[in-house]
């Protein structure tokens, strides 16, 4: 997550958008079992009253399936028509319909980032609020947003467009960005014409909506759509190597390409002496320049139940969770290490094997002890900025660190 803000008191704004984006996790999530829309999904034929925001994303649900085709619905079609719950706003009920599984995925992190942004607003003449590339931005402030080429997995490709955004969202989607997790919901085929979709709009979710619609429906149909919705610029970045694009965006050229690089994190917890003396638990991860968590390169830990106290990476996997929707601490963690001294590689891709886009990007190491110390170091670097060495000042509890900026062998 990145967040800027023009503010007299930051602090204030900054907590107001957090302690928002915990609270609609905590409803929306359809990861997280303990979510009020996971504990309504095990409900069935039963009218449940639900939070003003479940019954506001799942009557968008409604709209957007309805305006689209079905080409954006929180589940497959096929039980009831494609009718998975039933709402009653007077009441402020909903009721589930199918046993279909449901995800709230396209636009319901645009729905969160624009209420986030209007929390921190409270506090703030203007806010620019990015979370996972989709971002908004609010009063005073202006961004100027550039988008990635989806078809160059080469490490110094530049943006192919921009656009300047104020009091505007804007989202991207596609199958080439985070991985393949765009699924036609009518007919359960990836789509193959679109490799992003990327959207302006006034309203956060009108964009999220339209950038994951886009993806799906040919481009005659997303131009009808488009032309119906006020405000809205849109760029579509064909497989073909083609792109379609309103004026709003502006076209770059692309760069020549360099050769794939590693990243080496090496790190050295301290020699604490005691009888009672716990070792740390360490996470190392990589952060975009959206402050979106690409890949967690090492989680040490012995109970999932301490995680939170690593507190930078815990928050940041928390917000990928809540954009990807994959687990992967099971997949990454091992035991917690005693003192010495440790190597650790990134590969230059993200959670899922897919080569990140070239740019720059920061490394953390993150060490926490019970009734201990804490430690946080980062290091900003630049993938196409070609091999660099950077030592890291140590703290409590992790002793040493160095992150080196490799050529890999044989490029």
């Amino acid at each position: 997550m990145e967040l800027r803000l023009d503010s007299l008191t930051p602090n204030l704004a900054e907590t107001a958008a957090l302690v928002e984006i915990d609270r609609l996790a905590g409803i929306l999530s359809s990861y997280e079992p303990s979510s009020e829309f996971s504990r309504w999904t095990r409900t069935m034929d039963e009218p449940v009253r639900v939070s003003q925001e479940l019954l506001e994303v799942l009557g968008l649900y409604d709209e957007w399936r309805e305006r689209t085709g079905g080409a954006v619905s929180a589940a497959f079609a096929g039980t009831n028509g494609g009718r998975n719950w039933r709402l009653d706003r007077a009441n402020g009920t909903a009721t589930h319909l199918s046993a279909a599984p449901l995800v709230l995925n396209s636009f319901t992190k645009s729905y969160v980032i624009n209420k986030a942004a209007d929390a921190a607003m409270r506090h703030a003449s203007g806010v620019v609020l990015n979370l996972g590339g989709d971002l908004v931005v609010k009063g005073r402030s202006t961004e100027r947003v550039q988008i990635a080429n989806p078809l160059d997995d080469t490490e110094n490709s530049p943006p192919i467009a921009s656009i300047q955004v104020k009091g505007m969202a804007v989202a991207t989607s596609g199958n080439s960005r985070r991985g393949a997790h765009i699924v036609d919901p009518r007919t359960g085929a990836r789509p193959s014409h679109i490799a992003s979709a990327t959207v302006a709009a006034p309203k956060a979710t009108d964009a999220g909506a339209l950038a994951t619609a886009f993806t799906i429906l040919s481009v005659e149909e997303s131009r009808a759509l488009a032309a119906k919705v006020p405000g809205v610029e849109f760029m579509l970045a064909g497989r073909a190597g083609g792109i379609i694009s309103t004026p709003g965006f502006l076209l770059a050229p692309l760069a020549q390409v360099a050769g794939p690089l590693e990243v080496v994190v090496n790190l050295e917890p301290a020699r604490i002496e005691g009888q009672r003396y716990r070792r740390p638990y360490v996470a190392v991860w990589v952060e975009d320049k959206d402050r979106f968590p690409v890949r967690t390169v090492a989680l040490w830990h012995q109970k999932d139940r301490w995680l939170p106290d690593l507190k930078g990476w815990y928050r940041g996997d928390r917000l990928r969770l809540l954009a990807e929707g994959n687990e992967i601490a099971s997949t990454v963690s091992s035991a917690t290490r005693p003192a010495g001294k440790y190597t650790m590689k990134w590969d230059g891709k993200d959670n899922k094997g897919v080569p990140v886009k070239p740019g720059k990007y920061t490394v953390f190491v993150e060490a926490s002890r019970e009734h201990g110390s804490y430690d946080l170091l980062r290091q900003e670097i630049d993938l196409t900025a070609g091999p660099k060495q950077f030592p890291l000042a140590g703290g409590t509890e992790i002793a040493s660190a160095g992150i080196d900026v490799k050529r890999i062998a044989g490029h």
